[in-house]
C-alpha cells in the first residue's frame, strides 16, 4: 500500500501462460528452503524493484485451479515497501502496466474477472478490509 491508502496492481503480459493480460498483485512461489518473509521480499524486488519494509497483515488464503489444471493455494499479505512508488521497475516480459487503486476504484479489476473468476477483485476488497481494521 502507499501513503494514500491505495493498493498496487499490475497487468500480466499477454504472453503469460497463467492469467494472460489479467490484473494481478505482486507474488510468486516459495523457493526451496525459503521462508515466507524471504519470498515476499524477493518477489517484491523482482517484480517492482522496491524493498519490503514491513508486513502489515495477512489479507487471506485463496485456492484456485489455473487454466493448466493445477490446483494452487496462496496466502496474500498487505505490505509497505521502500522505493520510488511512482516508478516501479516492472519485470520485463511479465508485466505491462500498473495502477495504484483506492477502494472506490476497483471496477478496473473486473476487466480480468472472466480470466481469474474475479479472484483479484476479492483479494483487493479483502485487502481494504485489512486496511480498515488496521485503522489506515
Amino acid at each position: 500500500m502507499d501513503d494514500d491508502g491505495r493498493i498496487f496492481f499490475q497487468r500480466r503480459s499477454a504472453q503469460r501462460k497463467l492469467f494472460p493480460n489479467a490484473w494481478d498483485i505482486v507474488g510468486g512461489h516459495l523457493e526451496p528452503g525459503e521462508t515466507v518473509g524471504d519470498a515476499l521480499g524477493r518477489e517484491i524486488f523482482e517484480e517492482t524493484g522496491w524493498r519490503l519494509s514491513v508486513v502489515l497483515g495477512q489479507v487471506g488464503e485463496y485456492s484456485y485451479t489455473g487454466e493448466d489444471g493445477l490446483e494452487r493455494h496462496e496466502t496474500d499479505f498487505l505490505v509497505r515497501v521502500d522505493g520510488d512508488l511512482a516508478r516501479p521497475r516492472l519485470e520485463a516480459g511479465k508485466h505491462t502496466e500498473y495502477r495504484w487503486l483506492g477502494p472506490g476504484e476497483l471496477a478496473v479489476l473486473d476487466e480480468s474477472a472472466e480470466i481469474n473468476d474475479g479472484m483479484i477483485r476479492r483479494i483487493a476488497e479483502d485487502g481494504f478490509v485489512v486496511l480498515h481494521t488496521l485503522g489506515m
